[in-house]
């Protein structure tokens, strides 16, 4: 009998699955008992599971880039002429493949947590071993008993099918990447809540602990989401970045309720409250991030991002079913050590204004789950599929979104506990005059839109309080330090990284809304057929179709139209739109041509062609869209600077620490 690399690989995943659930039994029963020698146990245990996913990725990936067409997951996403990149990728581009990523991922992060609290935490760490060990175990056994990589086909075929048309595209090796760091991410906060739980050790240690692991997976989470808007953008051919596609809102709902916890946080440090509410936000985050692999992965929705039909389903339903069951076993049975240590105060207050813009995120992420899950329950109560569309998500969570920003100026600028007349006065009167001189100066340049007026006067004011707040900081190190305003501002941030690198992510956030309110609301359009010499024109552009041209590239062929662009009489450049053709697909793929400045895109779509070669193309200009991802780069920023870390953080979380660290040894 010959063992082939295929059944080493199948080996590694059935050795894997028994080893985690080893560790997930030891880690959970060596902490109940206090047992360190099966708790290292456990801990080697997780060290040999990591080798052995590790292994078999290595496997697949020497399959996917080796050609072996003999495993059906490499036939089905790899070709002989597909770029090495794509073939690369293809290990997060199916379904098999990007669980078996998921799952080497998560434990990976095991070990890093391990490494990272080898010498603290100790009566929590057995338990969040056990936690991350349960969910590894869950997506082996999807691997092992479901739908494994390494499936032989019965014959060999000539060649692969390749990625999907769609697919390749330099989106396709960063956006699924960051979208799985930031979904597998969110488990370690959830795996050390519920060791809080189990250890009783509810104080804000495990906050404290786990802020930077929900901030990275939460900034990688929201990589995803803009590589998958800039994929969009560029690969779809519809003039837009979000589309409300159920896989986007998937990856949506746990960035909404990580948003609401990343702040709510702050109350419980800073007063002691929320306790039960931060508990049920890490677990709706984890939830939600396993909702969306369900999404994405059951087949039981339709979206260009999912994957085909499969029997996994149920074991989703099962394993979410079985975590909210333990988690709410493991709440009410700590109810009564999870009091309130302060009341709030006022309404008119930092803490009131944190708890409202929570309420809000959470319900944005819970209406926009039952739009995404609508079509489900339409289906199964009356056997037929009702669609909710944009529509309904612009109605309901534009306006929400829109009372957020609001939010992210009026929070830093109102006092903990009880806000004074004064003070608000003092803080907000000059923000105000900011977003009410926006209004005027909007209408004077002759912008009528109600819903675009809004969204930018909004966006003026929560700038200026933003400014202010920097200002202010600003002045006082000058007179204090002395100092020139640069070195000021640099230490300003420098010295307290996480409000301001808060505030920073808060400009970024602006700027997003800035860039998305001028291309929803002021986007314009227009689709006609072109001989060639003949013009079309679209605000202030001319764009002349100068005929059409095949070229052979690489593994599929292309028909590129040739447009010459001017504005306002000037000659600007020329655009390339295309439709390229892969061997085996029916439909060709659309390639737009995009030319991008600060105030807006000129975006072109080749929709088709007759045989005397006249084109049809759809022109869009769509102002603003660079701000968006301008905005997403200063987003970027600021989670950077609040990630970097803080001396004084660090001193607050020993304190925290130090009297369970004494109740422990003594």
């Amino acid at each position: 009998m010959t063992i082939t690399l295929s059944d080493v690989g199948s080996a590694a995943l059935l050795l894997a699955l028994a080893l985690a659930l080893y560790a997930a039994v030891a880690a959970f029963f060596g902490g109940r008992r206090k047992i360190d020698n099966v708790i290292e146990s456990a801990k080697r245990a997780t060290f040999v599971v990591f080798g052995l996913l590790t292994l078999a990725v290595a496997i697949l990936e020497y399959f996917l880039l080796t050609g072996a067409f003999q495993v059906e997951y490499v036939a089905h996403y790899t070709s002989s002429t597909q770029p090495l990149l794509y073939n690369l990728s293809a290990l997060w581009g199916g379904q098999e493949g990007s669980l078996l990523f998921w799952g080497w991922v998560l434990v990976m992060f095991a070990v890093i947590v391990l490494i990272q609290n080898r010498n603290q935490h100790q009566e929590l760490i057995p338990y969040v071993l056990s936690v991350m060990m349960v969910t590894a175990s869950f997506f082996l056994v999807l691997m092992t008993l479901v739908t494994s990589p390494f499936k032989l086909l019965d014959k060999l075929p000539a060649d692969g099918s390749g990625l999907n048309p769609l697919l390749q595209n330099i989106g396709m090796f960063f956006h699924p990447v960051t979208q799985y760091l930031g979904y597998v991410g969110f488990t370690v906060p959830f795996a050390f809540a519920i060791a809080a739980l189990l250890s009783g050790r509810l104080n804000d240690v495990w906050i404290r602990t786990t802020r930077r692991w929900t901030l990275f997976a939460w900034l990688m989470l929201s990589l995803g989401i803009l590589f998958g808007g800039q994929w969009a953008y560029v690969e779809l051919g519809w003039g837009g970045y979000w589309g409300w596609d159920p896989v986007e809102n998937a990856s949506l709902m746990p960035w909404l309720t990580a948003t609401a916890y990343l702040h709510s946080v702050m109350i419980q440090e800073k007063r002691g409250m929320l306790k039960v509410w931060n508990l049920v936000l890490v677990t709706l985050t984890f939830l939600f991030s396993i909702l969306g692999t369900f999404i994405t992965r059951s087949g039981i929705i339709q979206s260009v991002h999912a994957f085909g039909v499969s029997a996994m389903g149920p074991y989703f339903l099962a394993f979410m079913g079985v975590t909210v069951l333990a988690f709410l076993y493991l709440l009410l049975a700590r109810v009564d050590t999870l009091k309130e240590e302060n009341e709030l105060d006022s309404l008119v207050s930092r803490e009131s204004s944190f708890l409202l813009n929570n309420l809000i995120l959470v319900g944005a992420a819970f209406a926009t789950l039952w739009g995404t899950i609508f079509p489900m329950i339409s289906e199964a109560v009356t056997g037929k599929k009702i669609t909710v569309g944009p529509p309904f998500y612009n109605q309901v969570n534009g306006p929400i979104f829109l009372g957020l920003v609001i939010l992210m100026g009026i929070c830093p600028l109102i006092s903990w506990r009880r806000a004074s007349s004064e003070n608000l006065i003092r803080n907000f009167a000059a923000p105000l005059a900011v977003g009410l001189a926006t209004v005027a100066i909007l209408f004077v340049l002759g912008i009528r839109d109600a819903s675009g007026i809004v969204a930018f006067s909004i966006s003026a004011f929560v700038l200026a309080t933003i400014v202010m707040e920097f200002y202010r900081g600003m002045r006082a190190r000058i007179r204090q330090y002395h100092e020139n305003p640069l070195l000021s501002l640099f230490n300003l941030i420098e010295r307290n990284r996480r409000r301001y690198g808060g505030y920073v992510v808060h400009i970024g956030v602006v700027l997003m809304v800035i860039g998305i309110a001028g291309s929803t609301f002021y986007k314009i359009e227009t689709q006609t057929t072109l001989v060639k010499g003949q013009s079309v024109t679209l605000k202030d552009y001319v764009v002349r179709f100068d005929g059409l041209k095949e070229m052979p590239r690489g593994n599929f062929d292309a028909v590129i139209a040739q447009m010459t662009i001017t504005q306002a009489g000037q000659p600007i450049g020329m655009l390339f739109p295309e439709k390229d053709f892969y061997p085996g697909q029916e439909q060709p793929s659309t390639e737009m041509a995009v030319r991008s400045t600060l105030i807006e895109d000129l975006y072109i779509i080749l929709a088709g062609w007759e045989d005397d070669g006249a084109a049809s193309v759809k022109v869009i200009v769509n102002p603003l869209v660079m701000w968006l991802w301008i905005g997403f780069g200063v987003l970027v920023l600021g989670s950077l600077i609040a990630l970097y870390p803080d001396p004084r953080e660090e001193r607050a979380l020993a304190r925290v620490r130090a009297p369970q660290t004494a109740a422990a040894t003594g």
